[in-house]
Order: C-alpha cells, then structure tokens, then sequence
C-alpha cells in the first residue's frame, strides 16, 4: 500500500472560542491540513509552539496576556514558523498585521468586519491557500535582525525627502526617460520588502513600483509605514500623477496599475482579476517595458501571479527591450546593470 501523504499540521492562536471553532472547522474541510493544537493567548501559542513544532500558525493579533505581535516575535526569534496572520481588516488591525509582518509573518488574511461564521466562509478559500502555501516557505529567524534593520534605519534619523516638484510628461524620446524598477512581492513579500527598503535613497535615480497583494484597506498604511526606515520617497500610486525618479510607489490594493507612453500612471479597479490576479504583475511590468525600454528593471521577489510563472510575460518584455537595445543603446544598458547591482546588494 503506498504510504498517504504527510498532512500540514496547523496550530490555530485565537482568543475567541467561538472563532477558533470555526477555524478548526474551515481547516478540517481541507484534507491537507491538521489542526493540531489551539491557544487562546500568545503565551499558549509560544509554549505550543515549541511543544507541537506546527507547520503552519495562524495567529491572532487582540489577544489577551501576550499579544499577536509579541508572540510572533519571540517565535520568529527562538523558533521560526510559518505564521498567517488572521486579523481585522480595519485600518487599526492593518497597522499591526504590517507590523507582524515586519517580525517575520510571511502572510494574511482579513477578517471580514463581523467575522461571524457566514463572513469567514467569504475568506475560506483565500484562508486555506495561503496555509498550504505558507507550509512551504523556509522561514528563519528574522525577528531580531528585521527590528535590529528597522532600529537602525530610525536611529539613524533619516531625513524625509523633500517633495518632488512635477516633472514634465516625456516626450517620445528616449533620452527624456529615465529607469523605472519593477518590484513584485506576495508571499513574504512584505517582510522581505523592509530589508530592501533601507537601502534605497532619497537621491536613487530610478522611479520604484512596488506591486504586492494587498487589501486596498493596507495599502495606504503599509506606504506610511514603509517610510519609516527608509530614504526615498514613499507613497501609494495615485491615478494620473507622472512618475517621479527618488519615488517608491505601492500599488493600490485591488487596482492593477500601469504606467502611461508618457510616464504617467494609470489605475484600474474595474478590469477585474487578470489571468486570475488582482493586481496582475505582467500588465504593469508590460507597461514599464514599453515606457522605459533598456531602462527598465524587473524584480520578483516571490512567487507572485501573472500567468503560470508569475510576471513571466511582463519580464520577458522587459529582457525583449533590453537584447534589441544592445548595440545601440549600450550605455543605456550599462547604466541600468547599476541599479540591477543595488538590488542584488540589498
């Protein structure tokens, strides 16, 4: 008889009785997963954690005694798990489900406004995915060294960047662009994100498009926050603004964004998901390939959707634009090497 496959054993961190029934009862539904232990507080999720060697947590944040943020950071610290946050979708439970994810969560899920049993089963799917997902990602200690980074980067009192006067459309000319890099995150994303960001400086010569799956509620506060500890410029898109160089933009949620022949962005909240994503990767790194050519840069830093392989299409117009380049663009080719070689750096 061939051996049955492995399940994915879940530890559920919820105070309240009546949500951490219906969670076993959604997790139960999926034949992958095994709840293996329930906390009601963060203290019990610490001490499970270390007893039961969970492949997945999800973890909430309003818990009594030792909260969801300070659980994940001793967990994360001591011994790493693959944690999903499962919290309030209002502006107050994005903040602190953004700042879990800076102590190494690799994902979230929203709890609808309610979250009663009939609201939860709208998330059941968007719930189960990420877990199965979550159960694959390496994770390793990165709550000391992502606070250790983001105390440093606000110590170091970086001064925020003075507003960017509008710059005027490009005209069709090469020579008026300038480079535009590309970065797509989803699982773990975020976290990964925060690493990076300190890195890039109010004088970085290159506008940055931040495109992640986020709830359009996080967006706006993931920008404010992300600007915390980092020198460039952040701010979430806005529809009709020219893209400015020394700029991180964060997509909006629910929008996919593009950039316009004449630098400027474009959001969509009504094309729906494309090719089952909402926002698509490839339409905005498709964008930025035909604006900026040679000039533009694509990073995906984790498994993100457009297609089967995930920005596939809209890199592959990117690498287009840079192999017709070559000859007679070289040093426009050169000089984009130089921000491939920050990215690698950080």
């Amino acid at each position: 008889m061939a051996p049955t496959n492995k399940k994915i054993r879940v530890l559920v961190v919820e105070d309240s009785a009546f949500m951490r029934k219906v969670l076993e009862g959604i997790f139960n539904t999926d034949e992958q997963l095994q709840v293996v232990g329930n906390a009601k507080d963060g203290r019990e999720a610490v001490a499970l954690a270390e007893s039961l060697k969970p492949d997945v947590i999800t973890m909430d944040i309003n818990m009594p005694h030792v909260d969801g943020l300070q659980a994940t950071a001793e967990i994360m610290t001591t011994n790493p798990r693959p944690i999903v946050i499962v919290s309030s979708e209002s502006r107050e439970g994005a903040a602190s489900t953004l700042r879990a994810l800076e102590l190494g969560a690799i994902e979230f899920v929203a709890k609808p406004s309610s979250a009663i049993d009939l609201d939860m089963q709208s998330v059941k799917e968007d719930l189960l995915r990420k877990v199965r997902m979550a159960a694959k990602v390496r994770v390793v200690r990165t709550a000391s060294r992502l606070a250790s980074t983001i105390q440093n980067a606000i110590g170091a009192k970086i001064p925020f960047p003075a507003p960017v006067s509008p710059r005027p459309a490009p005209t069709s000319g090469l020579d008026q662009r300038f480079p535009v890099v590309v970065l797509a995150a989803s699982t773990g994303g975020p976290a990964t994100v925060m690493r990076i960001a300190p890195g890039f400086t109010g004088d970085f010569p290159a506008a940055v498009i931040l495109v992640q799956h986020m709830p359009a509620a996080f967006t706006t506060q993931y920008a404010a926050q992300l600007a915390e500890f980092t020198g460039i410029r952040v701010k979430e898109a806005e529809a009709n603004e020219s893209l400015q160089p020394g700029t991180l933009y964060i997509c909006p949620g629910g929008q996919h964004l593009r950039v316009t022949p004449t630098g400027r962005i474009q959001l969509d909240g009504t094309s729906g998901r494309i090719n089952g994503y909402l926002p698509n990767i490839d339409a905005t790194m498709e964008s930025v390939a035909a604006f900026a050519g040679p000039l533009s840069i694509a990073g995906v830093l984790t498994g993100m959707g457009g297609g089967r392989h995930g920005g596939s299409a809209g890199r592959s117009n990117i690498r287009d634009f840079r192999h017709a380049s070559r000859g007679h663009q070289g040093r426009r080719c050169r000089s984009g090497a130089r921000y491939r070689r920050h990215l690698c750096r950080h």
